[in-house]
Parts: structure tokens; sequence; C-alpha cells
């Protein structure tokens, strides 16, 4: 059985990433954990007030996040029952990173999805801070749901690489059961102005063969440009449904995480996008 890590704000977005998951292994024994982390929302409410009402307060969000996480669950469960799934609600006084990192560790999760912004989202940017964390702390493959977008199988899958990463066969491991599940092809893109490629290239590039057997595996060559913009025009002039990436050092994604602010990341996906990990837990 899986184990998988929802994060909810209760808002639209975390909602259809809730959708989503649902949807997406529908046929697998899944142990859902749907969490909310309320540490932020305290502070804010309790700023310079006395120990007392901060004791108040705390009792006061733990119980209405219980409730509303049970109420979520009813939902999900009188909407869509399936035998094959198991929720559990985790309300925590925590910062959402280091509780869903914590939890991780503690559950043995194999992946986190949710929504690509909260409750306080801003249309001028891709991802929400939280997001952005997620994707930079938690130790796990994270996968993120646009606002709105409706669940479609991922029947194309995009996967960005300059095959300078030695991949490691636990995190290639969800993509190829996701293409084995859904019978899925698999375009590795390298963005080049030449094809020729090093010894290390091409014994990764081998690896990645090795490593997504069930895969209908592909390698594409775009010329070079801003690697945001050559991932998405290929995704959308190619109708894929799912962005793939590693999260490694000194990689693409690792330098548009760490050196950029939220609302300059080069990507905007409107397809879920799934980060696997590379760095040590």
């Amino acid at each position: 059985m899986k184990n998988i890590l929802i994060p909810t704000d209760f808002s639209t977005n975390a909602s259809n990433a809730i959708e989503f998951a649902l949807e997406l292994f529908k046929c697998e024994p899944i142990h859902f954990y749907l969490m909310h982390a309320y540490a932020d929302e305290l502070y804010k409410i309790s700023h310079d007030r006395n120990d007392s009402y901060f004791k108040q307060q705390k009792e006061k969000l733990d119980k209405g996040t219980n409730e509303k996480l049970s109420e979520v669950i009813s939902g999900i469960q009188q909407k869509k029952h399936n035998p094959k799934h198991h929720f559990e609600k985790i309300s925590i006084f925590e910062s959402l990173v280091d509780a869903a990192n914590d939890f991780v560790n503690k559950k043995d999760i194999d992946l986190v999805i949710m929504g690509t912004k909260g409750q306080t989202e801003d249309k001028k940017i891709t991802f929400g801070s939280h997001t952005v964390q997620v994707f930079k702390y938690v130790r796990c493959p994270v996968m993120a749901i646009p606002k709105n977008y409706e669940f479609v199988q991922p029947k194309k899958i995009l996967f960005p690489s300059d095959y300078m990463i030695p991949y490691k066969r636990r995190e290639l491991k969800l993509l190829d059961t996701i293409a084995y599940r859904f019978k899925s092809e698999v375009h590795s893109l390298y963005i080049s102005d030449f094809e020729d490629l090093s010894h290390r290239q091409i014994d990764n590039q081998r690896f990645l063969k090795e490593s997504l057997p069930h895969a209908e595996l592909t390698f594409q060559l775009s010329g070079v440009k801003n690697k945001g913009v050559a991932i998405m025009e290929y995704a959308s002039e190619n109708s894929m449904d799912l962005l793939v990436m590693v999260n490694s050092r000194h990689s693409f994604l690792e330098d548009m995480l760490y050196r950029s602010t939220v609302d300059q990341i080069a990507l905007n996906p409107v397809i879920p996008f799934l980060v696997l990990q590379n760095l040590p837990r």
C-alpha cells in the first residue's frame, strides 16, 4: 500500500489536488494522510498577545482544523467511496514544511500531492510560497496540481534532462510506475544546439532507459533558449499531460528554486508538475 500525504489549507486549489489524487490512484490501495499545519495562522492572530490567549487560540484552531478535516474525509467517502482508499487526518501545530518533512520520514511517504497555490493566491505568480518551500526542502517526490485542472490520464509525460544527473532507481521508480499504469509515453527533452553527447551523458541516458522499462521512452532535442520557455513550448506543442523534473545538485530546477524569487520562476506549467528528489535525505 502506498502512503500519500496531501497538505490542505481548505482552498479550492487544495480540494482540486485531492480530487486529482483520488483519480490518479483510484485503482491502487492507498493510505491518504490529509494534513493541515496551522502554526502560521496561530502566530498571525496571536501576535503580541499573552500566553493565555495564545493557548486558547491554539486549542480553538486545532479543534476547528480537526472538524474541517473530518468534513473533507466524510465528503470524499460519500462522493467517491473507494474500498482501496483509507484516510487519516493530521492537524498539527507546525509550519507546513517542517510538518511535511517530519511526517514524510515518520510514515515513509511515497508522494506528496498539493495545489500550486493556496488561499492567498496571486494570479501573477506560478507557485505559492508554501509549494516552493515543499519543493525545496521536503525530501520526497512532490506533485503540484494547477488550480481548476481537470484530471486526464497522464498518457504523455515530459521529462526534461541534460543527462548530467547520476539518476537513482528509487527516485525514478514512481515515474516508471505511472508510465506502467497508464501506458504512457515519456518524452525525454534535451535542450542543446548539439546532438553529440559526452560519455557521461550516454551512460546516464542508458541508465534512464533501464530504469523506465515500462515507459514508451523517446529522446527529443530542443535548440538552446530559456530553459523554462523551451519546456513550456514543448509541453504545449506536444499536448503533454504531466511535467516531471529531477531536483538535484547543480540542476536547472535547483537553480530555479533556490536563486529565483517565487514570482520569477521560469516555469508556468498548466499541467501537473512532479518533482523527483535526487538530493540526499
